[in-house]
């Protein structure tokens, strides 16, 4: 925490628009340390999260990326099928939606990410687009306080 609360202005904002792509809420998090610990630091950032404008939330699902390569622990009979699947799922979430697929595995076994991955979008593209846009926030959210987490364990020195 002492490097990332250390971390000089830009330095910060640009490692936390690896977390969530949002302008805004890079500079919020950014422009309120330092943190006591990591709690303080994900408190505010799920803060932050939740006071994502729509404007925001478009900015920051802009920025994620679409898995390019099969989730890893996929392999077996089935497999090139589910994989198939999976793109054309992604690229109909897309069309439906504009914007990428987000979803948070964290905690997911390696072996249950493709099901669960292809589970999740399929329930998703039934839903309308305001409903689409809170579960895809919050899902962004989530995925954000991992990427934190981690960003806040592994902050370089003299970053």
């Amino acid at each position: 925490m002492d490097r990332f609360n250390a971390a000089p202005d830009g330095a910060a904002e640009a490692a936390l628009l690896a977390c969530c792509g949002s302008r805004r809420w890079a500079r919020r998090i950014a422009g309120h340390r330092p943190y006591p610990d990591l709690a303080a630091l994900l408190a505010a950032a799920a803060e932050a999260s939740y006071d994502l404008t729509s404007t925001d939330l478009t900015e920051a699902l802009a920025d994620e990326s679409v898995v390019q390569h099969p989730p890893s622990g996929s392999q077996g009979p089935g497999t090139l099928a589910a994989h198939t699947a999976l793109r054309a799922a992604h690229a109909a979430y897309e069309s439906k939606f504009g914007h990428v697929f987000v979803l948070c595995l964290d905690g997911v076994p390696q072996e249950e990410v493709l099901g669960q991955v292809l589970a999740s979008i399929r329930t998703r593209l039934g839903h309308q687009d305001e409903k689409e846009r809170e579960v895809a926030a919050d899902e962004l959210r989530r995925v954000a306080q991992g990427r934190l987490a981690h960003l806040a364990a592994t902050t370089p020195r003299g970053s």
